[in-house]
């Protein structure tokens, strides 16, 4: 499947626009491909108890979740000068537990894989059936 970046990048930036940051003032915007052709996208909501706002990448995820799944096979973040975010480590956890292998994610220093930005990561492909089961005891 084709990438068009500027397409990403473009859904970033509106969803950017919708972000809550009364406290930080740092809007954020997410948006992926996913890999049935769908672009999803979401956006930073703060809190007063700072500790528990969300990241642009959850609403991104709760998107693909509310609208019927997948894996995301590209990702692109802006900050709301429209410049490239590149997520935290807990966002590239979330991101990778939602991505196909190889998901291409552009960072601020170019193109790179889901694998290069959080190199061995646990997940959902660690987790193969029974898993653990032989591992007790």
């Amino acid at each position: 499947m084709e990438i068009n970046w500027a397409e990403l990048k473009a859904a970033a930036v509106q969803a950017m626009k919708h972000a809550y940051a009364p406290y930080s003032h740092f809007p954020v915007g997410a948006a992926a491909l996913v890999d049935d052709g769908r672009i999803v996208s979401g956006c930073n909501v703060e809190n007063a108890s700072y500790g528990v706002g969300l990241c642009a990448e959850c609403g991104l995820v709760s998107n693909l979740s509310m609208t019927g799944g997948g894996k995301l096979i590209a990702f692109y973040c802006v900050d709301g000068a429209e410049n490239i975010l590149m997520p935290c480590g807990r966002c590239r956890q979330l991101l990778f537990e939602h991505s196909q292998t190889g998901m291409l994610l552009q960072t601020t220093s170019g193109i790179k894989t889901i694998e290069e930005v959080l190199p061995d990561a646990f997940g959902p492909r660690d987790l193969a059936d029974g898993f653990g089961s032989e591992q007790r005891g």
